[in-house]
């Protein structure tokens, strides 16, 4: 007696993975093109209406150097040197030619490579607005999360109520209290001062800290009630009742359905918050003593250095437009409203 096996079935979740796979590829570089393609032109203007703020200002690197009592002859000599007699479109272009090099010019106050002054605040800012934005991501999605699962109850509303309060209280004023507490009371962080994390990460960390958390609290607030909202609204859906009816857990309702269709408003969030916080830190890096990007604009446009200036805008466009590219990308592999084009 002989036996003849059963054809096996052929496995269809292999094509299907496949299929998915190149859908989400599709999807994410489609997202890509699109935010590419809105990135160039918006660059394109920026600068040009950044270059025009010199000839707007009516400043010139003579005027810093020589002084207001300067001769005219001066005046035109020293802005000979700078190329400043030339027309403005070949100046632009120049300018903008440099700027896709990475070069942003020369300082008028004291002729130093814009890029490298750049580079050392914004290496300052960077480290401190990116513990601030983990810090705030963390703890505003803990407490947003908390809010909406516990919601109508005491929980939700004294996590509505600590919310606002920190989301009103000042960056600077924050700072000097947790200055007061933790570095003069407590000696626990130093008060003031940058170590860079190549001189070893505990130092770099414990300089990093007060001013990252006197930032964040902006950002727990804002990523706290945009979570709490749209989980909120994500538990009325009809998709959420339908799981209900099938017999699928609380916590694969959660992860499965509301927190993935809930996400995409404090993802959004957080496209403007870390520009924000990297822009916004001048107080708060006068008071931790901190030689950052933001301290270095202001530092600039006190002097009138419009070339250095036009370097901080140039920095904080690409900042804005990448951050945001970031989060798009994000928000298409995770959110399915963001994957329907809503």
């Amino acid at each position: 007696m002989t036996t003849t096996e059963a054809p096996t079935a052929p496995d269809v979740r292999l094509p299907a993975a496949a299929a998915r796979t190149r859908h989400t590829l599709g999807r994410v570089l489609a997202t890509l093109a699109r935010s590419v393609a809105i990135f160039v032109p918006v660059f394109l203007v920026a600068t040009f209406v950044t270059f025009a703020l010199r000839s707007l200002s009516g400043l010139s690197p003579a005027r810093i150097q020589l002084g207001e009592e300067a001769t005219p002859e001066a005046v035109a000599r020293v802005e000979a040197q700078w190329g400043l007699d030339r027309p403005f479109l070949v100046q632009y272009g120049d300018w903008f030619g440099g700027v896709l090099h990475g070069q942003l010019g020369a300082s008028w106050t004291n002729g130093a490579d814009i890029s490298t002054l750049i580079g050392l605040g914004l290496g300052v800012s960077l480290s401190v607005a990116t513990f601030a934005l983990l810090i705030g991501v963390v703890a505003g999605f803990a407490l947003g999360t908390v809010a909406a699962l516990r919601r109508t109850t005491w929980v939700d509303r004294a996590i509505t109520g600590f919310v606002t309060v920190i989301s009103v209280m000042p960056a600077f004023v924050v700072g000097i209290v947790l200055v007061a507490v933790f570095a003069v009371g407590l000696h626990l962080l130093p008060s003031a001062g940058y170590v860079p994390a190549e001189q070893g990460f505990g130092p770099w960390l414990a300089h990093i800290t007060l001013p990252a958390v006197a930032l964040s609290f902006d950002v727990v607030a804002d990523v706290a009630r945009q979570l709490r909202s749209s989980l909120v609204a994500a538990y009325s859906e009809n998709y959420v009742t339908g799981a209900v009816v099938r017999g699928l857990s609380p916590r694969r309702i959660f992860l499965a359905h509301v927190l993935r269709n809930g996400l995409g408003p404090a993802l959004a969030t957080l496209g403007l918050k870390f520009p924000a916080l990297v822009g916004a830190s001048v107080v708060t890096e006068w008071i931790f003593g901190l030689q950052g990007f933001g301290r270095f604009a202001n530092d600039s446009a006190q002097a009138g250095d419009v070339p250095a200036v036009q370097g901080v805008l140039v920095v904080s466009i690409v900042l804005v437009v990448a951050f945001n590219l970031i989060v798009n990308l994000v928000l298409a592999r995770v959110t399915p409203a963001s994957q329907r084009g809503v």
